[in-house]
């Protein structure tokens, strides 16, 4: 029998959607130049959180058959948004934005 994930899945992702807004948030307050691919790469991680929050959501609540695909999705979702992250972490760490 496979695992549940999806509540593990749900507690990163809304851990990390929120730790997102608050430095989407943090750019505008500070009206930081230059900020654009901060602003839209971290917008894209949000909708990635979100993404992955709602099936992993969805997939405790489903029946059996369901819950396997939408817990993939989430999986899927939820890496990408981690990626995301780390790509912008990179550039910022590596001057790539200035």
């Amino acid at each position: 029998m496979a695992e549940n994930r999806s509540p593990h899945i749900l507690n990163t992702s809304a851990t990390l959607l929120g730790l997102c807004f608050v430095v989407l948030t943090s750019i505008k307050v500070s009206k930081m130049q230059d900020s654009t691919l901060i602003d839209e790469t971290t917008a894209l991680a949000i909708i990635l959180f979100m993404a992955s929050s709602i099936f992993s959501f969805l997939s405790m609540r489903k029946d059996a058959g369901m819950e396997d695909h939408l817990e993939k999705i989430a999986d899927f979702m939820f890496l990408s948004g981690l990626i995301v992250l780390f790509l912008t972490t990179m550039m910022v760490t590596f001057n790539v934005i200035k």
